[in-house]
């Protein structure tokens, strides 16, 4: 029997992700050189497979048409992270969004954030 392959990010994956979307469009080799920037110690050969897998779980589309195979985010952030997000409140939260919201304001919310969310909430209630 095949394995089953998630089509969710690890960690590592997430990262590559957020690169990617900065980049667009993009050879290994030009994540590979963004990629070190912030991970000097990071291979070549690691952003490659890495880059592979994350095409074959349909994270990553994938031009053959050049030398240099071009991949690209196969979804658009505000998308896989709100489908991440939904995730989480089934799994952590019961499916409860305000419980989720209310963890992250117990501790996870800088002072500057907690004025930009309050000022968020009042535009809403105009």
């Amino acid at each position: 029997m095949g394995k089953i392959i998630s089509r969710k990010p690890t960690t590592a994956e997430l990262d590559l992700l957020r690169l990617m979307w900065q980049l667009g469009p993009s050879t290994v080799k030009d994540v590979h050189q963004a990629a070190v920037q912030d991970r000097p110690d990071l291979s070549y050969a690691t952003v490659l497979r890495l880059m592979q897998v994350m095409h074959t779980k349909g994270l990553l589309s994938r031009d053959e048409t050049q030398r240099s195979h071009v991949y690209a985010a196969a979804q658009a952030q505000d998308s896989l992270q709100t489908n991440l997000l939904k995730d989480l409140i089934h799994k952590a939260f019961s499916g409860s969004a305000k419980d989720l919201v209310m963890a992250a304001l117990r501790g996870h919310v800088s002072k500057e954030e907690r004025e930009e969310i309050q000022k968020l909430l009042n535009e809403d209630k105009k």
